[in-house]
């Protein structure tokens, strides 16, 4: 028996990387992905859903706390971070479609409001529970002095 085995029937080094390269990158970039969609820190963080339009590979959060409130969209390169002191929020206005509802917290200062896209509707329920709550308690206390 002649057990000599052609050159064409074993890979090279150059085919492994044709092969394993592209799977390589796409497992680094679903890792990139999902570390950038990690929640940030903060006792009420709030994710929009991966489902819902502009939110699929980085999806938006709010961080509410007793003080401020900050809008946190990931991006590529970077993120966007936008804050409002409780002070200066002026209302806020919910719309809620079939599956999800946005949030558009109004500013004092006249700016743009801050507009959250595809958040659960009992998510943003409680976000304005949270903020009406923070905001009576930041100026009960700013009465007292």
């Amino acid at each position: 028996m002649n057990h000599a085995v052609t050159a064409s029937s074993h890979w090279g080094l150059n085919e492994w990387l044709l092969v394993l390269g592209p799977i390589a990158a796409l497992v680094l970039l679903a890792i990139y992905v999902v570390r950038k969609g990690r929640p940030m820190p903060g006792d009420h963080v709030f994710r929009a859903s991966r489902l819902s339009a502009g939110n699929h590979l980085f999806p938006t959060q709010v961080g509410i706390a007793p003080s401020s409130i900050t809008l946190y969209r990931p991006q590529w390169i970077g993120r966007l971070e936008e804050s409002i002191h409780m002070a200066h929020v002026a209302s806020i206005r919910i719309a809620t479609h079939l599956l999800f509802a946005d949030v558009y917290i109004e500013t004092s200062g006249g700016r743009d409001p801050i507009v959250c896209h595809g958040h659960r509707k009992r998510d943003v329920i409680e976000m304005k529970t949270l903020i009406e709550g923070f905001q009576s308690g930041y100026f009960r206390s700013a009465d007292k002095t």
